[in-house]
């Protein structure tokens, strides 16, 4: 039986909970399923945006890492953009798994990466149109945004780790562990060994302690 890795992607926190990796992961299930393939791992992206490069993409590095490592060469996807949105990335990925004769299939539109000219094109298509919605929508929360802020002086967003009571205590725990040579993902353990919760009162994730301090070094 064929292994295979899937990958899900859902770009925003707020739907790390709801039925976005479900639906990904119920539709692989049923193409391998009927294809007499064995889902080997699943790789869950959680909260991170499709126009982003593999730098910020911890999942789908730690996944091709390990097709390079354990002989699995099929990753199975819910539809391209899953994979990314972004036109340029998505190619991008999609070259780099060819070039290391990785197969990759999207279970919902399994012809569209079929190595072909007229194929391409269509992969291209519907990748400049997704590219394209995406742009829309944060266009589109923009100008709420902006209607809020004519109406009533502002407009506050969520407001960044640190701000509310107990946080700054994180952070420094945070900072002194990293300073220790501690990886991230190993540094989200720690906190959560000695007791220290998300804002969500959740375990902690390497992506989330990155993406903090990384905010914090950029202020």
């Amino acid at each position: 039986m064929t292994k295979a890795f899937a990958y899900l992607r859902v770009s925003g926190k707020g739907q790390i909970s709801g039925d976005g990796f479900t639906r990904q992961l119920t539709a692989i299930r049923e193409y391998a399923k009927a294809n007499g393939i064995r889902i080997a791992k699943v790789y869950r992206e959680e909260g991170v945006s499709g126009t982003k490069d593999l730098d910020d993409r911890p999942a789908l590095a730690a996944m091709i890492e390990d097709l390079h490592s354990n002989g699995t060469r099929l990753v199975l996807i819910e539809k391209l953009d899953r994979l990314a949105r972004d036109l340029m990335v998505q190619e991008t990925i999609i070259g780099d798994l060819r070039k290391s004769n990785f197969e990759l299939v999207s279970v919902t539109e399994p012809d569209l990466l079929k190595d072909d000219p007229t194929r391409t094109l269509m992969r291209q298509v519907f990748g400049a149109i997704a590219e394209y919605e995406k742009a829309m929508i944060v266009m589109k929360l923009r100008g709420a945004r902006n209607r809020a802020k004519a109406r009533t002086g502002r407009c506050e967003g969520r407001k960044p780790y640190g701000h509310y009571p107990g946080e700054q205590k994180v952070i420094e725990r945070m900072e002194s562990l990293r300073a220790s040579g501690m990886a991230y993902d190993k540094l989200a353990a720690q906190l959560t060994a000695e007791g220290f919760r998300t804002r969500k009162g959740t375990a902690w994730h390497g992506f989330g302690v990155q993406r903090i301090m990384k905010r914090m070094t950029d202020a």
